[in-house]
């Protein structure tokens, strides 16, 4: 490889690494809040967030009619208090930790009623 094929190989790296990540609760290009900006822009917060759409994901159709409401409710909630907290970052990760606890919490009362 010459040096000019070298070049931009190695600019197209870079440019593809300075892309904005995909969030898994939402499109990252189409981010337009501030909380959403902030979450695309840092690793550990779309990792959170990422996780917090897993789980969220994976429990919604395991619990009944009602618990399934209540838990919508509690999603739309926490949304809205991820939005409150803006850009500032320290704000969102704890909102997402007590999130994460939340819903690991909603797979273990499960686990608890077993057999399955």
């Amino acid at each position: 490889m010459d040096g000019r094929a070298f070049c931009i190989v190695a600019v197209s790296g870079l440019l593809t690494a300075w892309q904005p990540v995909q969030a898994a609760s939402f499109d990252c290009a189409k981010a337009q809040t501030d909380d959403e900006k902030a979450i695309c822009s840092d690793r550990a917060l779309n990792d959170q967030d990422v996780e917090m759409s897993v789980l969220y994901t994976q429990l919604k159709p395991l619990l009944g009619m009602g618990a399934r409401g209540d838990m919508e409710d509690a999603q739309v909630a926490w949304l809205k208090r991820r939005e409150g907290c803006g850009s500032d970052r320290t704000c969102l990760s704890k909102a997402y930790e007590e999130r994460l606890l939340q819903l690991r919490g909603g797979f273990e009362a499960l686990s608890k009623r077993g057999p399955f």
